[in-house]
C-alpha cells in the first residue's frame, strides 16, 4: 500500500444503484454527509467533512473494503458473510432487513434438509449454505449462480434453492415453500481492519449510530393527573427515565419521555385509559443516548 494514503479523503463505499443506494444515500445526508453525484461519476466529494463517495457494485464492497480501496463500506451483512472478506463490522444500519432460506417445491418429498444430501442446490451463497449444511452433516451439490434462482427447480437445474426472501410472494409463484430458515441480515457498516487513524471513521460511525437509534425512537408528550402519574411513569419510562414539569392547574403535570417507535400506538391508549390527554407524537430525527 502506497504512503499516500494517510494524505487522502476517507473513502466510503455505497452501492452504485437499485433500494440500497438510496438508503444509503438517504442515511449519509441524514448524518450530515451531503454529496451531489453526477450522472456516470465514481466519486463525490462530500460538502463539510473530509470524506469521498465511492460508487461500487454492492457485492464487491467486503472484498475492496478488505483490500483497504475503501475505508468504510455499506453492504448487506449476507454479502459480507459470503465474500469471507476480512473487515470490521462497525454499525447495524437498521434498514434492508432480510432472510436467507432454503426452499424446495411444494410438492417435494423434502422435509428435512438432511434429505438434500447430494441432491442438487442452487443459490448465490454457496459459501454460507455449505457451511451451513456441514453443520448438519449434509454435503450436497451446488449449483452457482450469480441472478436469480426461484426458476432453476422448474429448469431441472436444481431440487432445492437458497435464496433472500422478503415476502414470499416469488416463492409462491413459483411453488415453493421455505424448509428451513439459514440466517437473517440487514445492511451493515463495515471498516478496512488494516485503518491507522480511526478518528475520522469513529466521528461518522457516531453520526450514523444517531440516525439509526433515532429512527427507531419517538418523543411522546401528554398530560396527566398528577393522581395517575405513578401508573403513567410505569408505561413511558423513557430512556433513562421521564421528563415531569408542573402545570398551571397543580392537579395536572405535563410528561415527557422517548418510546419505541413500534410501541407507540399501543402506549398512547394505555395512557388514555388513565385519563391522560394531549397525547402528541414526534418523530425524533437525531439523538446521541
Amino acid at each position: 500500500m502506497s504512503d499516500d494514503r494517510q494524505e487522502r479523503l476517507l473513502r466510503i463505499g455505497v452501492p452504485s444503484k437499485g433500494r440500497l443506494a438510496e438508503l444509503s444515500a438517504q442515511l449519509l445526508g441524514d448524518a450530515g454527509l451531503s454529496f451531489r453525484r453526477t450522472e456516470r461519476t465514481l466519486f463525490a466529494r462530500c460538502k463539510d467533512m473530509p470524506v469521498e463517495v465511492t460508487f461500487l457494485r454492492t457485492d464487491d464492497i467486503p472484498v475492496l473494503t478488505s483490500e483497504g480501496a475503501i475505508d468504510l463500506g455499506i453492504t448487506g451483512a449476507d454479502l459480507v458473510a459470503e465474500s469471507g472478506a476480512e473487515v470490521v463490522h462497525r454499525l447495524d444500519l437498521g434498514v434492508g432487513s432480510c432472510r436467507l432460506a432454503l426452499c424446495v417445491p411444494d410438492d417435494a418429498s423434502i422435509d428435512d434438509p438432511r434429505k438434500l444430501a447430494g441432491r442438487r442446490i442452487a443459490t448465490s451463497f454457496p459459501r454460507i449454505t455449505r457451511r451451513w449444511l456441514a453443520d448438519r452433516g449434509v454435503e450436497s451439490h451446488f449449483v452457482e449462480l450469480s441472478g436469480s434462482v426461484e426458476v432453476m427447480i422448474s429448469l431441472g437445474v436444481a431440487d432445492a434453492i437458497v435464496d433472500l426472501v422478503e415476502t414470499g410472494s416469488t416463492l409462491a409463484a413459483n411453488r415453493l415453500h421455505v424448509l428451513d430458515e439459514i440466517g437473517r441480515y440487514e445492511t451493515v457498516l463495515i471498516q478496512h481492519p488494516g485503518l491507522h487513524d480511526t478518528a475520522l471513521a469513529d466521528r461518522i460511525v457516531r453520526r450514523l449510530e444517531g440516525i439509526v437509534i433515532a429512527r427507531s425512537w419517538s418523543l411522546l408528550e401528554y398530560n396527566v393527573p398528577r393522581t395517575r402519574l405513578a401508573e403513567a411513569e410505569t408505561i413511558t419510562p423513557g430512556f433513562n427515565s421521564p421528563t415531569v414539569m408542573a402545570l398551571e392547574d397543580a392537579s395536572w403535570c405535563a410528561v415527557r419521555a422517548m418510546v419505541k417507535r413500534g410501541e407507540v400506538h399501543g402506549v398512547m391508549e394505555k395512557l388514555e385509559a388513565i385519563g391522560a390527554s394531549a397525547i402528541i407524537e414526534t418523530r425524533i430525527g437525531n439523538c446521541r443516548l
